[in-house]
């Protein structure tokens, strides 16, 4: 039994992971968000031996537009994906494009494929809210959180026991206040409605490892502007040096490589390589 996951793109101009879970006969291919265009997932995609064909279904944290890029609209159709959206964001999401016939969509706790199931955490981002989701595929845990404006209070609860984070360190306080962006957009992500600082990352963080053991931290969405990789590994250096060396900080150009849960992959779409960056 095994779940692997590749984040291929994470930052304001797209995002997209990539899940494969292993079955009884063939691996099954999934997408969290669909930021990117098509013709650039694909692309990412190749390496690791997964085309458009092998797509299954899209989990839509939120229909904001740099996790639902409009050249889906067509791809999905093409590729016989679905989409698995919260009720909250069918209307913006058909809105956008998205098929309805495509569309299923969730108010609590669904599965995928024959052995993985996925539960729905509610978090706080702008005025629609996103959505986290912990993946159990087969006791195999994965918790994944983007575009937080604020950590709920039962956020290391419900995702006790995880193997695997991913989780949004999005800002640097003193880049953000810092910086040239006008105090509008400060207060926006600052303001528990927005996006979540590198501290507060690392508070999530800590928070889930202390009820879990955890093999893979995934950082998303750093800013381009108000943010450093530099900056986070010092802070977990100072803060958390135990979770240091299981830290992998994500790039809007460049995806991670392929990170493995459970039993080692058999399957030509999980190559057993590790790129940390």
């Amino acid at each position: 039994m095994s779940l692997s996951f590749s984040v291929l793109g994470s930052g304001s101009a797209g995002n997209c992971t990539l899940l494969v879970l292993d079955g009884p006969r063939q691996p099954w291919h999934v997408l969290i968000d669909a930021g990117l265009s098509p013709r650039e997932t694909l692309r990412r995609l190749r390496p690791l031996g997964v085309s458009g064909a092998d797509i299954s279904e899209i989990l839509l944290t939120h229909p904001d537009c740099d996790h639902l890029h409009p050249g889906w609209r067509k791809a999905a159709r093409r590729h016989g994906i679905r989409w698995r959206l919260s009720r909250r964001h069918l209307r913006p999401a058909l809105g956008a494009g998205l098929a309805a016939d495509l569309a299923e969509p969730f108010d609590g706790t669904f599965s995928l494929g024959p052995r993985t199931v996925v539960e729905p955490l509610w978090l706080p981002h702008d005025e629609l809210g996103s959505v986290g989701f912990l993946i159990d595929h087969g006791g195999i845990r994965l918790g994944f959180a983007t575009d937080l404006g604020r950590v709920p209070e039962t956020l290391p609860q419900r995702f006790a026991g995880v193997s695997a984070l991913a989780i949004e360190s999005n800002y640097d306080r003193s880049m953000q206040m810092g910086s040239h962006r006008p105090a509008f957009l400060k207060r926006r992500i600052m303001g528990g409605l927005g996006h979540l600082s590198n501290q507060q990352a690392l508070e999530a963080v800590l928070a889930v490892d202390a009820n879990s053991e955890v093999d893979h931290i995934v950082l998303l969405h750093l800013s381009r502007q108000c943010n450093d990789p530099r900056l986070i590994r010092g802070l977990f250096a100072r803060a958390a040096p135990h979770l240091l060396g299981k830290i992998s900080i994500t790039s809007q150009y460049q995806p991670t490589g392929l990170l493995h849960l459970g039993s080692p992959a058999t399957t030509s779409a999980c190559p057993p390589t590790l790129a940390r960056q």
